[in-house]
C-alpha cells in the first residue's frame, strides 16, 4: 500500500512516498525548479517519487497534506480581526490566494492532482494539523518504542510548539502553546532586525552569536532587556511575548521598529549595511533566551511523560547550538531530531499518519531510525552522468577504481583544492551529508574564506561543519553520540585547541576570523564549536572510504562538508546542476561518479557570478 505526503504553498513543498511503513523516496521541490525554499505545488517531486518507486498513480491509497488548511484560515480571519484596520491592505491583497489555497484547498488539490493524471480512486486526501505531522516525523521513524515529543516552529494553524507523548503506534496531545506566543517567530523577529531574510536567514544568527564575548556586559544586558521588555519565560517553557514589540500580526514587518530603537538604541540592518558589534550582541542574546527556552520546554516534556527518550522537529529543531545544549545537560537517555524538522518534513509525518493513526497499524521499531541516513533524494547511473558528459564536451578523466579515487581525491584536497562531490542519491532535508557535497582540508586555515567568499559568495564569517569518521569522534570531539544528520554543535577537545590571547573578543570580526583557533581551523567557530557530522562505513560507504584514505595517507579523520550550491540556490540535483556551478565558482576539481574534472581545463568556464538571490 502506498501513501504519498505532501507539503505546499507555504515554503519548502515536497513530497514523500511510503510503501506501508518504508520511506521509499523524499525530494523538496526547489531541487527540481532551482527556486530555494520553492512553495509551489510539488509536481515534480510527486513525478519523480512515482517514477522511482516504479508504480503509477493510481496505486496511490491515500494522499497526506501536512496542515489543516479550515483552522489556518479561521486563524487569519481572527488575527484580522484583532488588527483592524491596520492588517486590512495586507489582508485583502493576499485574499484570493487565501480562499484558493486554504479555504477550498481540498478541490483545488483534487484539481492540481487530476492534471497529473491521478484518477479519482487515488484522490482521498487527509490533512493531519500541521504539529501532529511534525510529531508524527520525529516519532514513527524514530528508532525508540516510546518518546517524548517536542515541536517548536513559527506557527501551524494555531500552534507554534507543542508536546506530545509517542508509544507503539499512537501520539498522544499532551500540551500546545498557541499563536501569537511563538518561539520561532520571536527568533525570526531578530532574524529580521539583524538584517538576515526571514524563514532562510535564521541559521545565519546563529552562526553570529558567537562572536560575542559571553562574558560581555552589553550582551549580558541585552538578554535582560530582551527578558524584561520582550519575551516572558514560564517554567514549563512556554512564553509569552509583549505585542507592543512585535509587528508580524499585522502581516507588515516582524518589529515594531520605534520601539525596538528606543529599547536597543539602533535601528534594524539593512542587508547590504556591515555587521556592527550590536548585530552580534543581539545575536548573542537572542540565541541565548532561545535555548533557555527550549531546555525548559523539553524538561517540562520529559517529566511530564516521564519518559527517557525526546525526540524534535519543526523548524526551531534545525537550531543546531540549542541541540547541541540539550545533548550536554544529559536530561535524557537519547535524542533524535527529524534530519527534515522544516516543513518539508511535515509531508513525511502526514503520510506516517495516514498508515499508524488513520489506519491504526501496528509499528515496528529497529536498532537504527527508518531514515535510511536521510539518502531519499534522485540519484543517477554511472551511464546518464557519462552522456551528459559526452553532450557538454566535458573534459573529464575516468577513474574506474574507486580505491583509485580516493586516492587521488585525497591527494587533491591534501594540497589545498576545493573538490564537489557527488555520489548516487540526493540527500533530504536541508543538509548536505556526503553525497552532494563541496570537500575541504579542516586543518586548512584559508579554506574558510576562500569556499565563502570565491565559492558560496555568502558573508564570510559563516562556519563550516566537519564530516568526520564516527569511529574517531571521540578523540577530537566532545560528543558522546552519533550525529549521521549534522543536527549537533559540539565543542573541540582543548587539546586541539590554540590558546587565544585575552583581549580576544575585543578585536574586530575580520580579525576574529584570521586567528586560527586550532590545528582544524577551517570547521572551527569562533567558541571552537563544531557542527559535526559523523560517517560510519554503513550510513554512507563511499564517504567513510573517502575520509579513511585521507586519515589513512594525512593523519586527519575528517574533512570540511558543506552544501553543493551557491547562495541564494538550492542544492544540486542532477550532473548537470553540478557542471553549472562547478563553472561559475572556484571550485577546483568536480567528481562525478567516477568521473574526475578540473575546472581550469573546461573550456566553456563562466566568469565567476558576482551577484546572487538573497538567502
Amino acid at each position: 500500500m502506498y501513501t504519498l505526503g505532501i507539503c505546499a504553498f507555504y515554503h519548502d513543498s515536497a513530497a514523500v512516498l511510503l510503501k506501508n511503513d518504508e520511506i521509499l523516496c523524499a525530494v523538496q521541490e526547489e531541487r527540481f525548479t532551482r527556486i530555494k525554499h520553492d512553495a509551489s505545488f510539488p509536481k515534480q517531486s510527486i513525478l519523480w517519487c512515482l517514477k522511482h518507486a516504479n508504480i503509477k498513480a493510481h496505486q496511490i491509497e491515500a494522499i497526506a497534506f501536512y496542515d489543516k488548511p479550515i483552522l489556518k484560515f479561521e486563524r487569519i480571519i481572527e488575527t484580522l480581526l484583532y488588527t483592524f484596520p491596520k492588517g486590512y491592505k495586507n489582508f485583502i491583497q493576499s485574499m484570493p490566494k487565501w480562499v484558493k489555497h486554504k479555504l477550498f484547498l481540498k478541490a483545488h488539490l483534487k484539481s492540481l492532482f487530476r492534471e497529473i493524471d491521478f484518477p479519482e480512486q487515488s484522490l482521498k486526501i487527509i490533512f493531519p494539523e500541521h504539529h501532529l505531522s511534525h510529531a508524527a516525523s520525529a516519532f514513527y521513524p524514530s528508532p525508540f518504542k516510546e518518546a517524548a515529543i517536542l515541536t517548536i516552529d513559527g506557527v501551524g494553524e494555531w500552534a507554534t510548539a507543542s508536546i506530545f507523548y509517542g508509544k507503539n503506534n499512537s501520539i498522544e496531545s499532551i500540551k500546545q502553546m498557541n499563536f501569537p506566543h511563538s518561539l520561532g517567530l520571536f527568533y525570526s523577529a531578530f532574524t529580521y532586525y539583524c538584517g538576515f531574510k526571514v524563514n532562510s536567514g535564521e541559521y545565519k544568527l546563529m552562526g553570529l552569536a558567537p562572536y560575542c564575548d559571553p562574558n560581555s556586559y552589553i550582551a549580558l544586558n541585552m538578554i535582560k532587556t530582551i527578558e524584561k521588555n520582550l519575551i516572558k519565560i514560564h517554567d514549563d517553557g512556554s512564553i509569552q511575548l509583549n505585542m507592543k514589540y512585535f509587528d508580524f500580526l499585522s502581516g507588515s514587518l516582524m518589529t515594531k521598529n520605534s520601539k525596538w530603537i528606543k529599547l536597543f538604541g539602533f535601528k534594524p540592518r539593512n542587508s547590504k549595511e556591515q555587521i556592527e558589534d550590536h548585530h552580534i550582541y543581539l545575536a548573542y542574546a537572542c540565541q541565548k533566551v532561545l535555548e533557555k527556552a527550549v531546555l525548559k520546554m523539553a524538561q517540562y516534556a520529559l517529566n511530564i511523560t516521564q519518559s527517557k527518550n525526546l525526540v524534535l522537529s519543526g523548524g526551531v529543531a534545525l537550531n543546531c547550538v540549542s541541540n547541541g545544549k540539550l545533548q550536554e545537560l544529559n536530561l535524557c537517555k537519547n535524542i533524535w531530531i527529524q534530519p527534515a524538522s522544516n516543513d518539508s518534513g511535515g509531508a513525511l509525518g502526514a503520510a506516517f499518519c495516514y498508515w499508524y493513526i488513520y489506519k491504526n497499524k501496528k509499528r515496528f521499531t529497529q536498532q537504527n531510525d527508518q531514515m535510511k541516513y536521510s539518502l531519499l533524494g534522485p540519484s543517477f547511473t554511472q551511464s546518464e552522468i557519462d552522456l551528459f558528459l559526452h553532450k557538454s564536451k566535458a573534459v573529464y578523466t575516468e577513474i574506474k577504481d574507486f580505491d583509485s579515487l580516493t586516492t587521488q581525491v585525497s591527494s587533491l584536497i591534501n594540497k589545498g583544492n576545493i573538490i564537489a562531490w557527488f555520489q548516487d542519491e540526493m540527500e533530504w532535508g536541508p543538509r548536505a551529508l556526503g553525497n552532494r557535497s563541496i570537500l575541504a582540508d579542516a586543518q586548512n586555515q584559508e579554506i574558510q574564506k576562500k569556499i565563502n567568499l570565491s565559492v558560496k559568495f555568502r558573508e564570510d564569517f559563516r562556519p563550516f561543519a566537519p564530516i568526520i569518521l564516527e569511529e574517531y569522534k571521540d578523540e577530537y570531539f566532545n560528543f558522546k553520540n552519533s550525529s549521521p544528520y549534522m543536527l549537533f554543535t559540539c565543542k573541540l577537545k582543548e587539546k586541539y585547541r590554540n590558546k587565544l590571547d585575552k583581549k580576544f573578543y575585543q578585536s574586530s570580526m575580520q580579525n576574529k576570523l584570521e586567528i586560527k583557533k586550532s590545528k582544524f581551523p577551517a570547521i572551527t567557530h569562533i567558541d571552537f564549536s563544531a557542527r559535526i557530522q559523523t560517517v560510519s562505513s554503513e550510513s554512507n560507504p563511499k564517504m567513510h572510504k573517502l575520509l579513511s584514505k585521507f586519515y589513512k595517507d594525512f593523519g586527519s579523520p575528517m574533512l570540511v562538508n558543506t552544501s553543493f550550491n551557491v547562495r541564494g540556490e538550492p542544492i544540486v540535483l542532477s550532473p548537470k546542476d553540478a557542471y553549472s556551478c562547478f563553472l561559475r565558482t572556484k571550485i577546483d576539481y568536480l567528481i562525478l561518479g567516477n568521473k574526475l574534472l578540473k575546472r581550469v581545463e573546461q573550456k566553456n568556464q563562466k566568469i565567476q557570478r558576482t551577484r546572487f538571490a538573497l538567502d
